[in-house]
């Protein structure tokens, strides 16, 4: 086994009827990655258009192939921390893992499994679930597990807009279903991939050309190149100050619908001076790591929010409002934070050994 970099890569779990778009949409991102390598785990392989993953270099070491059913069913725990470590590993150099779920699978239980993964280099990066917004009533009918895969989701991609009838109608009932989630429309599956994971200059090369400049030759100049129908926003966010940690946890706790990511690096100030703290948020999930501030590094907060329909300008005056030029620390100030950091023995100095909240493992809390 080789060792972790100490990067994690974010897991993403594809979920959605059958027929709802999930292959569509996984095609998409792999030609539009932007440089980024993407590694697949899917049920059927057959199910994947294989020149399509050809063109976008995801063939071979960054595939894992299930023909045996349900991945939730047919897999345990630790088999899919062996598939996730074939992808996972330095030398493959895979940025982002899109596991692609079985149209019947639970939802659930493979954000469970990812989420009890062992495996130190992977990372939740959340529930997408695929909606067809053409045969979104009759879905309903047939299969009422539907609102309760809503309910879970961080991100619902609302396909095939362009074929229903009363699309605003679908949207809406969309959104009462989903609980705080980004709701996306779309037509053939065209998310932009930055909204799910960051993505890289091209600079993977075949020849003299790039994987994406392949893909615009395909597609030349034709009625869909180039439109990415994502309906997103975002939001960078940058502070001198320090920021609370209580008001920033106040600010977390409370994040509006449609606020899907969270990202970037924190300086908590007089409350930790030796480390600054990445946080990484996509949906409800929320995760904090302690590190040292690099040797000469300014001491600044930045963030990047990214979400669809959310207002920047409410964000980022909330956001103002947790910077604190206090010079002392307030004593119980880092325990909510402390609860999503994974391996909180590793924070330097901590205020309280002894605390107990620090151990508190947060990761899946909202499933």
């Amino acid at each position: 086994m080789e060792r972790s970099s100490g990067r994690q890569i974010p897991v993403v779990v594809l979920a959605g009827f059958l027929g709802s778009g999930k292959t569509t949409l996984l095609n998409h991102l792999l030609h539009h990655s932007g440089g980024s390598r993407i590694g697949a785990l899917v049920n059927d392989f057959g199910a994947i258009e294989i020149d399509a993953m050809a063109v976008a270099g995801a063939l071979g070491d960054s595939t894992v192939s299930l023909g045996n059913g349900c991945l939730c069913c047919a897999v345990d725990g630790s088999e899919l921390d062996t598939y996730l470590e074939r992808l996972a590993r330095p030398s493959a150099g895979i940025d982002v893992i899109v596991i692609e779920a079985s149209g019947l699978a639970e939802p659930q239980e493979l954000v469970k499994m990812v989420l009890a993964s062992e495996h130190p280099g992977i990372v939740y990066g959340g529930l997408v679930e695929v909606v067809d917004a053409a045969e979104f009533d009759e879905t309903r009918a047939r299969h009422p597990g539907i609102d309760r895969h809503l309910a879970l989701a961080d991100l619902v991609v609302v396909n095939k807009l362009d074929r229903a009838a009363d699309a605003d109608r679908v949207l809406g009932l969309v959104h009462s279903l989903v609980d705080r989630a980004a709701v996306v429309p779309a037509t053939y599956g065209r998310v932009d991939p930055e909204f799910l994971f960051d993505c890289r200059p091209a600079t993977e090369r075949v020849g003299q050309l790039s994987f994406d400049d392949l893909h615009r030759q395909e597609d030349g100049d034709g009625e869909h190149a180039g439109h990415l129908h994502t309906g997103y926003d975002s939001l960078s966010f940058v502070s001198e100050k320090p920021l609370d940690p209580r008001r920033l946890m106040g600010f977390l706790d409370s994040r509006p619908e449609g606020l899907y990511r969270i990202k970037g690096y924190v300086d908590f100030g007089p409350h930790d001076t030796r480390n600054r703290y990445a946080v990484h948020a996509v949906g409800r999930f929320l995760r904090f790591y302690p590190e040292p501030w690099p040797a000469g590094a300014e001491r600044l907060t930045q963030l990047v929010l990214i979400g669809a329909g959310i207002d920047a300008a409410a964000l980022r005056k909330e956001l103002e409002a947790c910077t604190s030029d206090a010079p002392h620390a307030d004593e119980h100030g880092m325990w909510g934070v402390l609860r999503y950091v994974q391996e909180p023995e590793d924070i330097q100095e901590p205020l309280d050994p002894a605390d107990p909240v620090g151990t508190t493992d947060q990761a899946d809390a909202p499933y």
